[in-house]
C-alpha cells in the first residue's frame, strides 16, 4: 500500500506488501524488502538497502550523505537487516569509499528515537540503541549489545558483543565483550551476567568470563601481562578466545578498569 501523497522514484525497487505512508520520499537507488512499513514523513535516500519486515517510524532519514568532508559523492550504501525497528527521527548515513562503502545495521535491531548512526558504522544483529545514542563514523558494535540513552560514541570505537553500556556515557575507548560499562570516565563495572543468563549462558560459563576479567581488570597487571596470565591459566574456549582477540585487535585501547 502506497499513499498518493508520497514521492516514490520509478526506479526504486520495492517488494510486495510494503506499506509507504503519506509524505515520504523514496529515491531511485533504493531497495525495500517485503513486509516493511515506512512511516509518514520518512526520507529514504539513494543507497538505502532495507530488509524484510522492518518498521521505519516517522521522521527517519535513511542513507543520507556522510557528514564527512572526505566524501566526494561516490556511490555507497546503508544496509538495514530484516526485522529491524528504526524509531522516530533516527538518522543513518551511508558509507564512504575510504572504508567499506557501506553502513550496516544487522537483523532484529532496535534504534530508538533520535539515534544517529554515522558513515561506515557496523552494528551486528540484536543490538538495542536507546534514545538519542550518537555514533561517530567507523564504530563497530557486536551482537546483543545494549547502549543506554544519550550515550556518545567516539569514531573508530569498537564495542564487544553482549555488552551493556550505561545511559549518558562517553565511550572513548573500546569496550570488550560480555561486560557492563558505567561511571565517568567509562569503566569496567562487572560482567553482564543478567544479559548473559537471558541468552542461556550457563552459570559455569559466566564464572569463566568473570575469572577472565578479574585477571584483566582487577589484578593490577598491565594489558600484556594480564593476557599472558589468561592464556596460561585459563583453558581455551570460544568466550576466552573472543575476549583475547578483541583486546589484541584493539586500536583505540581498552576502557579502564574499576579503580574503586
Amino acid at each position: 500500500m502506497t499513499s498518493t501523497l508520497s514521492y516514490i522514484h520509478p526506479q526504486a525497487q520495492i517488494a510486495e506488501n510494503v506499506t509507504i505512508e503519506a509524505f515520504c520520499s523514496i529515491a531511485a537507488d533504493v531497495v525495500i524488502g517485503e513486509g516493511t512499513w515506512i512511516g509518514p514523513n520518512s526520507t529514504i535516500m539513494d543507497g538505502a538497502r532495507i530488509g524484510k519486515n522492518c518498521r521505519i517510524f516517522p521522521g527517519a532519514v535513511i542513507s543520507a550523505e556522510p557528514q564527512d568532508l572526505k566524501y566526494k559523492g561516490e556511490r555507497s550504501t546503508a544496509t538495514i537487516g530484516d526485522d529491524t525497528i528504526i524509531r522516530e527521527c533516527v538518522t543513518i548515513n551511508k558509507g564512504t569509499r575510504l572504508d567499506r562503502n557501506d553502513t550496516k545495521i544487522g537483523r532484529n535491531c532496535v534504534l530508538m528515537a533520535y539515534t544517529h548512526v554515522a558513515h561506515d558504522c557496523i552494528i551486528r544483529d540484536h543490538v538495542i540503541l536507546a534514545n538519542a545514542v550518537q555514533m561517530a563514523g567507523h564504530v563497530h558494535i557486536g551482537e546483543y549489545a545494549f547502549v543506554g540513552g544519550t550515550t556518545a560514541i567516539h569514531q573508530f570505537v569498537k564495542i564487544g558483543a553482549h555488552t551493556m553500556i550505561s545511559g549518558g556515557s562517553l565511550v572513548r575507548k573500546d569496550v570488550p565483550p560480555y561486560v557492563t560499562a558505567a561511571r565517568d570516565p567509562l569503566s569496567y563495572a562487572g560482567v553482564n551476567s543478567t544479559g548473559l543468563r537471558r541468552r542461556a549462558f550457563s552459570n559455569d560459563k559466566i564464572r569463566e568470563i568473570q575469572d577472565i576479567y578479574r585477571i584483566f581488570y582487577l589484578s593490577g597487571l598491565n594489558n600484556t601481562e594480564a593476557l599472558d596470565k589468561i592464556k596460561m591459566e585459563l583453558n581455551p574456549s570460544v568466550e576466552r578466545d573472543d575476549i583475547i582477540k578483541f583486546i589484541e585487535d584493539s586500536n583505540r585501547g581498552m576502557m579502564r578498569g574499576n579503580k574503586d
